[in-house]
């Protein structure tokens, strides 16, 4: 069995898991956070069941423990010594390769690519466009490169999967020298989960992934919708950066680019206070305080003004991104709602999606109030469209990724 260990590196942060590809199912995750600033570190072993055996009572085991963690360098040693320690043995289940995530690959990557010393340099390169993360995506290949050194890396990017946007889908109306030299065009993001759900979907339903017209929205703290058009992306909210698009946790989404001058000019702030402005005191956060939906719906069902305003603009702009993007397709076969908000709040699909009774989507209520694991239909027998809630898993997908070019 293949076995693949994949790395997820922030600027303080290291979230792994050891899956096995073919049976699909996660040996152990962990995650060690506040990198350079004390340490924190947890990590899970799942049980390891044959098919059709049935599962102990203890489904897995979680250690955790605060201690020092000086860099990324460290951070593998101390992943290192969890698995040692917790299990499971890297050496009973040795990874046949390390497959990273890295946010931004510009117009360079389309798809998996081995790591070599160039493509390390050229990730490093890209950092311009994502300078928030694609730093710590190359320290993660840094450290995990000299801690397996006899395995295979491989950078599986978000953007890849937006490769396949039409000209006129990621060109920005820019003065096109300006817009040259500063590679400043759309390239998306959540590629990695937009890529599973749509797979997952065509599969679920018995459907050839190359004849289904597909909607996926990924709703977490950050969110997207692409559409998708026999299995490629066609167009996608996220553009230049993850800010543009749906309302976020804590990021605007669309806006008036002139209001950044406005501010400029009349409230004097600078690059760096509109930066967090946009990116960290907007979205959810901006309007109401929080940038978690259950807050949102706890003060929108006790008559909480400003909840109740955050939930109508967050899906006044759901509304308006499915009803363009439907119209980009020509119609559409299926919508599925993936992530945090997507999988776990029926009001918001039910509400979402509540305007397009003339195309015939109908939500069955029962189904779409139904909370659970695995795929499942929300939308009614006789609807026109199939509308589905998919878990999405981008480590399993980054996982078969790496399998695929090595």
């Amino acid at each position: 069995m293949s076995v693949v260990l994949v790395i997820n590196s922030g600027s303080s942060s290291l979230k792994y898991s050891l899956i096995e590809v073919e049976r699909e199912r996660e040996l152990a995750s962990g995650l060690i956070e506040r990198i350079g600033a004390g340490g924190v570190v947890s990590h899970r072993v799942f049980a390891l069941t044959e098919p059709g055996v049935p599962a102990p009572a203890v489904l897995d085991e979680r250690f955790e423990e605060e201690r020092p963690v000086a860099d990324h360098d460290e951070a593998f040693a101390v992943m290192l010594a969890q698995f040692a320690e917790h299990g499971p043995s890297l050496d009973e289940h040795p990874p046949a390769a390390v497959g990273h995530r890295v946010v931004h690959g510009g117009a360079r990557f389309f798809e998996p690519t081995v790591i070599t010393p160039l493509v390390e340099i050229n990730i490093e390169d890209l950092s311009v466009l994502a300078p928030l993360h694609n730093p710590a995506n190359v320290a993660g290949i840094r450290a995990a490169r000299a801690a397996f050194r006899d395995v295979p890396h491989v950078a599986v990017f978000d953007t890849a999967f937006h490769q396949t946007l039409a000209p006129a889908a990621y060109t920005y109306a820019l003065d096109t020298a300006i817009a040259s030299e500063h590679r400043i065009r759309r390239y998306g993001f959540h590629g990695t989960s937009h890529k599973y759900v749509s797979e997952a979907a065509a599969r679920f339903l018995g459907r050839d992934l190359a004849d289904v017209r597909q909607l996926v929205l990924h709703l977490g703290n950050g969110a997207s919708i692409t559409a998708i058009d026999g299995g490629r992306s066609a167009e996608t909210s996220m553009g230049f950066t993850p800010l543009e698009g749906l309302v976020m946790g804590t990021r605007t989404g669309d806006i008036d680019p002139a209001v950044l001058l406005h501010l400029a000019r009349r409230a004097g702030m600078g690059i760096d206070d509109l930066d967090a402005l946009l990116n960290k005191r907007s979205g959810l956060q901006g309007l109401a305080g929080s940038n978690d939906m259950r807050d949102i719906l706890a003060g929108r069902a006790t008559g909480d003004e400003a909840a109740a305003l955050a939930y109508d603009v967050y899906v006044h702009r759901l509304r308006a991104y499915i009803g363009a993007y439907i119209a980009q397709l020509g119609g559409v076969d299926v919508i599925s709602f993936t992530a945090g908000v997507g999988e776990n709040v029926a009001d918001i699909r039910a509400d979402a999606l509540s305007t397009l009774g003339f195309l015939g989507v109908r939500l069955e209520a029962g189904r779409n109030a139904v909370r659970g694991p695995g795929i499942r239909r929300i939308s009614a027998d006789d609807s026109a469209v199939a509308v589905l809630v998919v878990p999405t898993d981008e480590e399993l997908e980054i996982a078969r990724q790496t399998l695929s070019v090595i």
